[in-house]
Parts: C-alpha cells; structure tokens; sequence
C-alpha cells in the first residue's frame, strides 16, 4: 500500500506521521516517481515548522527531493519514460506536491534525469546543493577566475557544493564554520582556507588571506545583522549573496551608513528551477561536473524508511552535519 508523510498542524518533528493512501495518478504533466531515496533540506524542517515562506495547508506533505524510477506518465509529458531514473528538483511549492512518500507526483518540468553512475541517495544528494550553488555563483558569469568568493556554513550541502563550483570556475574558496570540528572536512572538499568564526575576527582573516582586497562576492546562509560585518569583507563592486536564514533576526541593507559600493540580494533556488532555460544551463554544467567528477554528491548520514522521518529531522535540526541527510523509502 502506498504511503507518505503528513502533518495537520506545524510544529516539531514529532507532528509528522506515516499514513496509507491510495495510489496517486499523474494528471497532465504530470510525472508519478516510485521513490528509492529522499534528500532531507532545512526549507522542509521550516516549511514543517510553519516558519517558510508559505504557510502549510492542512494535511501537508512536505519535501522537495526524490530520487527514483518513473512509473506512470500524465498527458502531454515527454522526454519522459516508464522505468527511467530521475529526480525531482525543488521547482514547485510543497503545498502542491510535497515528495516524503513512496509514490510521489511531480511535474515533469521538476524531473532531471539521473546521471547513470549515481545511484538514488547520491542522485537525492545531488541537484538543490549543486543547483542552488550554481544560480548565484555561476550563472550569470559575477564570479571570475582568480576572485576570492567567502562560504558561510559552508559544511552544509549547499556550502560543500559551492566550494567545488568556486573551483570549477577559477575562484578561490574560503570557507567559514563556527568551531574546529569541521575544518578538515572543508579542506577536503576544496576549500582554500578555512575561518573559523568562534575563535577568529572574520574581516581582519579575509583581509589577510586577500592581501587587503577582500573578496568579490559572499554567500551567505546566515542572514541577520551578520551581514554587517560580511559587508566589511567585500571589495568594491563586489556582491552578497544571501540564501539563507539561520539567523531569524532583521537582516538589514549593509553598507547603508557608509553607502559602501557593493550590491546585496536575497536568492532562492527558485529562480533557476523554475526557469526552464536556466535549468537547462545549470543541469548541464551539472552532469558535465558529475562526469568529471569535478562535483560529488556529500551524503553525511542515510536513515532507513519512511518511518525514521522524525529521526532525521530531528538530526537535521540539530546541525551536526556535513553534507546531506537522506532517508532512504523501502516500503
């Protein structure tokens, strides 16, 4: 019998239950996904929580990514078949179609094709890191060889993804994190240096390592009035980036009290996955990094079945991890 995840009211992990349901059938382009694996992404914990940029409806399902094999097709779908490996991307609202289920419907606009070397948890750890990186760092061509670009949470899926796409394109990464614990892993992944912000001054670090420059552009997970002091790290003409909101405080306009030269924008994903052109440029730089393997997917921790949801959110909550969280759908 089919299942998937629902919750009634917002709140903690705890709110999310398993239930049966019928089989769901795909209407007009529309894809029906048999999931084998679900990568786990903070918007779900906020969107959960009632704190996302939407509000849940009754009887939500929340998630983003699925990574499985397509088993039926709606009208007008093509480029599409019965059997392919897939996965969606985040290019719709969870309200709509959230993916924690065994069967989940997506549009097909929101479907990639999984590259035939990755198996589903590394195709659920792959394409809102990747993509989300790409929209604001490669994009549109701000970020040149030779720039200094600053990660903040930089061990996160995103952070560990952007590090490589900094590489990819000739910048020179560097990476924060609030402790010791993770810097080694950052190193690994490609960071060029490593700041730690519990124990160091983050401007006069970033003004060492750049000879005095700063660095072209930041992008930031955190948010809030950190941005200040990020602002002070940037060079002139350079830009921040924000994609994040760990901070829940006012993230105010930096550089307004000494109208400093540099651009700040807030950024989602959203604004490739729902490009179709976009899209196509980012799935593309993408699987041509995945071939290389210039980019890999970094999966922290897997847990087994639908019903350890509430295990692995409460996991993801807790921040510990570097790179992503998948759970894995058995049933």
């Amino acid at each position: 019998m089919p299942r998937k995840v629902v919750f009634t009211v917002p709140g903690a992990p705890e709110v999310m239950t398993v239930r049966e349901v019928p089989l769901p059938e795909p209407g007009p382009g529309e894809l029906r996904i048999r999931v084998q694996a679900l990568g786990l992404n903070r918007a779900e914990a906020l969107f959960r929580s009632g704190n996302y940029l939407e509000e849940p409806k009754p009887l939500a399902t929340p998630g983003y990514e699925a990574a499985g094999t397509v088993d039926a097709v709606g009208e007008g779908v093509s480029g599409f078949s019965i059997g392919d490996a897939v996965d969606s991307i985040p290019a719709f609202s969870q309200n709509d179609y959230g993916v924690y289920a065994t069967h989940a419907i997506v549009p097909a606009r929101a479907a990639v094709h999984r590259p035939a070397h990755l198996s589903a948890v590394q195709g659920a750890a792959t394409w809102m890191p990747y993509l989300t990186a790409y929209g604001a760092l490669a994009e549109d061509g701000h970020l040149r060889p030779g720039d200094h670009v600053l990660l903040t949470a930089a061990a996160s899926s995103v952070g560990l993804a952007a590090i490589r796409i900094a590489r990819r394109v000739g910048a020179v990464p560097i990476a924060t994190t609030r402790t010791r614990a993770k810097t080694r892993r950052l190193l690994e992944a490609g960071a060029a240096h490593v700041i730690v912000t519990g124990e160091e001054d983050l401007t006069a670090r970033v003004l060492d390592i750049t000879g005095g420059e700063g660095v072209r552009t930041v992008f930031d997970a955190v948010a809030g009035p950190g941005v200040n002091t990020l602002a002070e790290t940037i060079t002139p003409g350079g830009r921040l980036i924000v994609y994040g909101r760990l901070d829940p405080r006012d993230t105010p306009m930096p550089g307004q009290a000494t109208f400093a030269p540099i651009t700040s924008r807030f950024y989602t994903i959203h604004e490739v996955s729902r490009d179709a052109e976009r899209l196509r440029r980012g799935h593309a730089f993408i699987t041509a990094g995945l071939k290389d393997a210039t980019f890999v997917p970094v999966v922290d921790r897997v847990f087994e079945g639908l019903d350890s949801i509430v295990e692995a959110h409460r996991y993801l909550e807790a921040g510990t991890q570097v790179g992503k969280i998948v759970v894995t759908v058995t049933d």
